[in-house]
């Protein structure tokens, strides 16, 4: 029996959460690669927020996925067949590949293992990293002392930063969705203090962990838990708005912060970043993360679901807070 390549279309665009029909699973033959051209098995893919973004025709830093096309998503594959001189059977390669188990490529990120678990290079020496490095540094600027707070802290970018936020000399608050979850990036990753934002009143327990205020907010979920923050700001604070995951499947326009006017009161400023326009100083995070995670000063979590057939349950994991950590779905084996 022939064995075939398995891809996910974007049939539709989703209206509120994403639901069966929204995407298709398809069977399609093995292409095969042509001159300069080599044949890609993926072994990881990445889930992230942005993926309900980019199944939308909202403004979005990328062009979104057209109806039909395989759903776009970062990969992490392994080299099956090379007629490229430049890849030969076997290299990890990372890219986006999409949703699918086989791709022909001309070109790609070659990795240079060096010993971390391939799951490492898809979290935190991967994008995860980097968004939470250049955030938190380069947007938030934080400052030893000041108190730093972060939302969906027990998720991929969120538990990252506020270890980074800790090794500035930062207080640093977490804002997470169970008791579980605040019980790990305090105990675990070395957070000061996390509020469980389905059980409290997110805006008194904020002026009870942050008796000093709010100097920087590395911003994930947005809606009622950024005005919440919004409430306890200080004068000069940085608003990282690195994800606004709470209103991605809303239907509709979505309100804007009630109290905005903290902005301009407490001479506040928000900046909103995506990580591709880091990729030129790609070498800073590298530079500085690797030899955090060799000397075992950042810890990370990776959440794996395996095989294709489970891609649109593992996304959903993301909206309802079903994973800790980095979301990756496991399409194969690791060579």
């Amino acid at each position: 029996m022939t064995k075939m390549n398995r891809q996910w279309l974007l049939k539709r665009r989703p209206l509120g959460d994403i639901k069966a029909g929204d995407l298709e699973l398809v069977e399609t033959p093995i292409p095969k690669p042509g001159s300069g051209q080599f044949l890609a098995r993926t072994v990881y893919l990445s889930l992230d927020p942005t993926n309900r973004i980019w199944m939308s025709d909202m403004e979005q830093y990328m062009p979104p996925v057209q109806i039909h096309d395989v759903m776009r998503g970062g990969t992490l594959s392994v080299v099956e067949e090379s007629n490229n001189p430049g890849f030969q059977k076997g290299d990890i390669v990372s890219g986006v590949v999409g949703w699918q188990e086989y791709a022909v490529l001309d070109g790609g990120q070659k990795l240079a293992r060096n010993g971390a678990p391939l799951t490492a290079y898809m979290s935190v020496l991967g994008m995860t990293g980097a968004t939470a490095y250049f955030g938190l540094l380069d947007i938030g600027k934080p400052v030893a002392g000041e108190t730093v707070v972060v939302s969906a802290a027990a998720g991929a970018v969120g538990s990252i930063v506020g270890q980074i936020a800790k090794l500035k000399g930062c207080r640093v608050v977490g804002i997470a969705g169970s008791d579980e979850k605040c019980r790990h990036v305090v105990k675990d990753f070395g957070f000061d203090a996390c509020i469980n934002y389905k059980k409290e009143n997110v805006a008194a327990a904020l002026k009870r962990e942050c008796p000093n205020g709010i100097d920087v907010d590395f911003e994930n979920a947005g809606g009622t838990i950024m005005e919440a923050v919004m409430d306890n700001l200080n004068m000069k604070a940085r608003i990282v708005l690195c994800g606004m995951i709470s209103g991605y499947n809303a239907e509709g326009p979505i309100p804007g912060p009630r109290n905005f006017a903290n902005i301009l009161m407490k001479r506040a400023r928000v900046e909103g970043f995506i990580i591709i326009d880091y990729f030129p100083r790609l070498h800073e995070f590298y530079r500085d993360m690797a030899p955090w995670v060799a000397e075992g000063k950042i810890k990370y979590d990776v959440h794996v679901v395996k095989g294709i057939d489970q891609a649109l349950f593992a996304l959903n994991l993301l909206f309802v807070g079903g994973n800790t950590g980095k979301l990756l779905l496991q399409m194969s084996e690791e060579p």
